[in-house]
């Protein structure tokens, strides 16, 4: 019998169901996970040993060593890939990037398809905001989706990103923004939070 050790995502289905009990698992690498922290911020990221296909494993083994007292900010690839929906699952809101294109509003779509499975709540940043047209934005209206934060399609912001600044350092004015998305978001993962402790 062939078996792939590549293609595993380590759920163990294929030893618990095999009725002869024939297949075992054996634990192997797949990456690393790194953690460290500076002005205050715990970091935990893991790496994928090069040529590994599977991250679930990785980002569950992050997962674990993120603290869980405060905030945990799990950043994901795009799109909704087995990591994607790793990484969100558990999650108290998942905050979607899009950019106001017919290309944004479909990956817009499958996201919140996704996150709705999920049952987590969402919210939208509207990035590029001046290209495009306004298809993103009637879909946020009709779904009742939020839209958090319009960033709009600016060299200077492009400039800034290209040199490894953030938004809120490179232009202070948007610090308060950044501020306001981010209570909005703790407003909207409390409500959550309150309603399943009921």
């Amino acid at each position: 019998m062939l078996t792939f050790a590549q293609l595993c995502h380590g759920c163990g289905a294929c030893s618990y169901l095999c009725p002869e009990k024939a297949i075992s698992e054996e634990p192997r690498q797949t990456g690393v996970v790194e953690w460290g922290h500076s002005d205050g911020v715990e970091f935990v990221h893991g790496k994928l040993t090069v040529g590994e296909a599977m991250a679930p494993p990785a980002i569950r083994k992050v997962k674990e060593h993120a603290s869980s007292d405060g905030v945990v900010i799990i950043d994901v690839p795009p799109g909704t890939s087995c990591p994607v929906v790793e990484a969100i699952k558990d999650s108290d809101f998942c905050l979607l990037v899009t950019e106001p294109t017919p290309f944004g509003l479909n990956d817009l779509i499958l996201a919140v398809e996704t996150v709705r499975q999920l049952n987590i709540p969402c919210g939208v940043v509207l990035n590029r905001a001046g290209v495009g047209d306004a298809g993103v934005e009637e879909y946020c209206r009709k779904e009742n989706i939020p839209i958090l934060l319009t960033i709009p399609l600016d060299t200077e912001i492009a400039r800034l990103y290209s040199r490894g600044i953030t938004l809120a350092e490179g232009m202070p004015q948007w610090k308060g923004s950044f501020l306001t998305l981010f209570e909005r978001i703790q407003e909207i993962a409390s409500e959550r939070v309150s309603r399943i402790k009921r």
